[in-house]
């Protein structure tokens, strides 16, 4: 039972942390847009006052508009994504769609960090049956714990593949894992495990984390 509290818990803060981030970034979008509205108002005011408008600056603003809207419009969509991924228990999904979301949902964490992410999003196609919410969480904490061992070179790759046994995910270019390896993966991160019947795997020598996932996994 201690380990259902756990990934309670886990999974609570791992909500949290993602629902934080995305309305951060939605306000961010209303600022940038607020602010061109008055600067839109600005110049209908001087436009009043008998002074000509400049049409390329009216046609940069509406751009700058357009590209919030539309930045706007990724975040709900990854919102929504998220917050779908807790609808079953156990359902068939796109491996890949999944890295893309989650590529998506630590963006922002990424550069507060200074990192990047890379990550080919027109990857094969990779479908398992598991739950969407726990490997997310489980895959968070593995790209959380990427970024701290990113080193020197600030970039995590992710990738995913298919094996005889099911599917694996790579974390790569973690120059910085060194003794921080021993700490992880830590009690939470087990209990995830157990309950998506996973293994985490880390390698030194190759400077990544492999997250291993039972059978079931077919290309698309």
């Amino acid at each position: 039972m201690a380990h259902l509290d756990l990934i309670g818990l886990s999974g609570i803060q791992f909500f949290g942390k993602m629902s934080a981030s995305i309305s951060h970034d939605l306000k961010n979008v209303l600022a940038v847009i607020n602010e061109n509205a008055g600067l839109l108002e600005d110049l209908c005011l001087m436009a009043e006052k008998g002074k000509s408008l400049d049409p390329a600056r009216m046609k940069r603003l509406a751009g700058d508009v357009k590209n919030q809207i539309r930045r706007g419009d990724r975040i709900i969509s990854s919102m929504n994504m998220f917050a779908h991924s807790a609808d079953r228990e156990s359902v068939a999904i796109d491996l890949r769609e999944l890295l893309g979301l989650l590529v998506d949902l630590s963006l922002r964490h990424a550069s507060m960090r200074g990192v990047s992410l890379e990550f080919d999003r027109l990857s094969d196609s990779i479908m398992v049956t598991t739950s969407p919410f726990i490997l997310l969480n489980l895959l968070w904490v593995c790209l959380d714990f990427a970024m701290t061992a990113a080193g020197s070179s600030k970039t995590v790759a992710l990738a995913a593949e298919k094996t005889a046994g099911g599917a694996r995910l790579h974390f790569r270019n973690l120059a910085g894992m060194g003794t921080a390896a021993a700490s992880f993966p830590a009690e939470p991160e087990n209990a995830l495990m157990r309950v998506l019947n996973a293994h985490i795997q880390l390698d030194p020598d190759s400077q990544e984390i492999a997250v291993s996932l039972p059978g079931g996994a077919q290309e698309a």
